[in-house]
């Protein structure tokens, strides 16, 4: 059962139109099991919701940080908002409680599916949220669960991609630059799979496979940071 009463406390908003709220869960793979569920899907709700994230956070960067220039700022925004982050978000907040999902959909937890479908509800959740009570309220509730995580982002360099990070790490700690080596490819052309090792001179620091040689880099500069942290 879905005490959303209980959300809306959580999340300190009270909406007029309790419907509205509910939409922001309702992930289109429940209306196609259930075509007449009279909400629909939260799609256009995610739209509305991804823009209005999108210039409070840029209009608060841009009041915040007078001396920084546009690329700098854009690397900010784009760590504030990307799906990773915002799907942890709406996990702290117990988005992942509410949804509303296909039987199929329900079963699959952990996966960088259910990250997505995350993430689109809590940007759907934000359109609700200026729908029902404006952008004073959304900017409000924006700046409490996602403008509050800026300093850790900062802090950690979360604003850089893997490869950036690890690459001042190692120059920082070793002054040495990674290095990324094949060290397999396997599969038909349309639909390879590379294995990719990092090395900081001899020595293997990770390693990642993707379906291609750039998400494979990605993901050995990943495991590497999480060897260096642990």
């Amino acid at each position: 059962m879905r005490d959303f009463a209980k959300f809306e406390k959580s999340i300190k908003v009270e909406f007029n139109d309790k419907d509205l709220l509910k939409k922001a869960f309702v992930h289109r793979s429940y209306i196609n099991e259930h075509p007449s569920f009279k909400l629909g899907h939260n799609e256009r709700l995610e739209f509305l919701g991804d823009a209005v994230l999108e210039i409070v956070v840029t209009k608060w960067l841009f009041n915040k940080y007078l001396d920084s220039e546009e690329g700098e700022l854009t690397n900010w925004r784009a760590s504030l908002v990307n799906s990773q982050i915002i799907s942890e978000i709406a996990q702290e907040i117990g988005m992942g409680n509410y949804l509303y999902l296909s039987r199929g959909e329900a079963k699959d937890t952990n996966s960088k599916a259910r990250q997505m479908i995350l993430a689109d509800a809590f940007e759907a959740l934000i359109g609700s949220i200026y729908l029902d009570k404006g952008m004073e309220a959304s900017r409000r509730f924006i700046k409490g669960t996602v403008i509050v995580k800026f300093d850790e982002i900062l802090a950690k360099q979360l604003y850089l991609d893997p490869k950036s990070r690890l690459q001042e790490i190692s120059q920082e700690r070793e002054n040495i630059t990674p290095v990324y080596k094949v060290m397999s490819e396997k599969g038909p052309d349309h639909n390879k799979i590379f294995v990719i090792a990092v090395y900081l001179e001899n020595r293997k620091i990770g390693s990642g496979k993707g379906s291609s040689k750039q998400e494979a880099q990605l993901k050995a500069a990943e495991d590497a940071l999480t060897r260096i942290k642990s």
